[in-house]
Formats: C-alpha cells, structure tokens, sequence
C-alpha cells in the first residue's frame, strides 16, 4: 500500500492494482497534494507491472471534484491558476498515459475533477447509485481542452455541450445510455472484480498494443505507419503470441508471460 500521498491509497493484489481516492469525509473531494502526488503513484503501479489498474473512491463515492476550499488560494494569483491548472493537467494526463487498462469503479458522487478522472480511464463501471457531471458552468469557470476532448470522446460534441452547459447531475442509468459509462450494475464490486479478471487472463501485450493503436485512431491517425506495422509484427515474434497458438492448438486455456 502507498501512503505516500495522503489522500491516494495504492494496494496491490495478484496481477490488478487498486488506487483509491480516500478523504471520504469530503466525498473524497481532490485536494492539491492529491493531484500533485498523483503521478508517483501511478508510477509505483507502472512499477509492479500489474496487468489492470482499477480507480475509485472510499466511503461511498468516487469524487466529488476538485477541493473547492482551496480555491481562494489556488486562484489567487494568475501564476497560481496556472501552476494549480498545469498539476491537474499533468495528473489527467498521466492516468491517461499509463499503458495497462484502467477501469474507473464509480458508485456515488463522481463530479468535475472526479468525473475528468474517471474519463481518462479506458472503461467505466458505475453503482446504480451513482450521479454523474462537469459543473464549471455553475462556478464561472471552463474545462481545458484535454479534459473536454475526453468528454468528446465518450459521448460525441452535442452531449457534451449539454452537459458542460448546464452543469447538471446525470443518474447513472442516463450516463449509460449516452456512453459516459460503460456498464451499471446492482453490484459494482462484482462487476469490476469480473472485467478485471477477464482482462487479466487474456495477453496483457495485445491489451497495450490496442491501448496505443487506439489512441493513435482517436487523435486521427487514419492509416498503418512503421510504428503500427512494427507492432504487429513484434506481436508474430512475441512469446504471448507463441503461447496463445500452442494453448489453441492444445485446446487448453493460455498463460501469457508478457506484464
């Protein structure tokens, strides 16, 4: 477990990683040590080659934003905003990056910043108790262009304007019907513990190859270059590759050595 930043938990379990957001008495609401410590402890998971990362929150809710107590004087300044701006971007932006599959378990409260979390994970599994949305709208601010590509992405520019104009709460089974969520579920435990376990038992090196081939495909690579051509012929060479075909052949399940 990674103590090292309080606020962010990091427990690790056989071949799956848990990062849990843990102020739960503020509904686990990020504060800037939390975002700025972040990074380090992805990295700490990053080092335990774990197959899938899971995100979420203690005490019933994932997160409730950003730490509103803060912002007197996390804006005070220009300068401030900008460095305050700069640490939440590198947080997003390094969840997104981690090159294992990431899945946000999402059950109560997941807001602003807790919602921009959740987005940069590949797959989001919510309680139906969950409550979904991006508030800058009712605070006077904006969403950085990254955090609303995301937002984008999920559920295409015309939901996400409604969503980022008004500010509003979606329910969970609304947020599944526009895809801000992949999966609702009576018991959210047992349907990440599932994903998990099913990700984790299939080639951890063709999960990393189709994270990257996908990101290049949403930043609007349209065709192979050498780097995906490359991929795919390191895949023939690779030792998940060799396993997969003998297990196939053999009809037995596959255990593949690639972390």
């Amino acid at each position: 477990m990674s103590d090292a930043v309080e606020g962010l938990n990091l427990t690790i379990s056989g071949d799956a990683a848990t990062l849990t957001l843990n102020r739960p008495e503020r509904r686990n609401a990020l504060n800037q040590a939390m975002w700025r410590g972040l990074p380090a402890v992805l990295d700490q998971a990053r080092a335990a080659r774990v197959k899938v990362l899971v995100v979420t929150g203690a005490g019933g809710a994932f997160a409730a934003g950003a730490d509103i107590s803060e912002f007197e004087a996390v804006y005070a300044t220009r300068a401030s905003a900008a460095a305050y701006f700069g640490e939440i971007g590198a947080s997003m932006d390094a969840l997104a990056a981690f090159e294992a599959p990431t899945i946000a378990r999402i059950e109560g409260a997941c807001v602003g910043g807790g919602l921009g979390l959740a987005l940069c994970c590949d797959l989001r599994i919510a309680s139906a108790n969950a409550k979904l949305g991006i508030t800058p709208a009712k605070l006077g601010l904006m969403y950085p262009l990254s955090d609303t590509r995301r937002l984008v992405e999920a559920v295409g520019p015309s939901r996400a304007k409604d969503i980022l104009y008004t500010g509003r709460i979606l329910p969970a089974d609304e947020a599944l019907s526009i895809g801000l969520v992949d999966a609702v579920t009576g018991d959210v435990d047992a349907a990440v513990e599932e994903k998990t376990r099913a990700i984790a038992a299939a080639s951890q090196w063709s999960a990393r190859a189709t994270k990257r081939v996908i990101r290049r495909l949403l930043d609007g690579q349209t065709a192979d270059d050498a780097d995906t051509e490359g991929w795919m012929l390191d895949a023939v060479e690779g030792q998940d590759f060799l396993e997969g075909r003998d297990a196939f052949l053999a009809k037995r399940e596959a255990l593949f050595p690639f972390r």
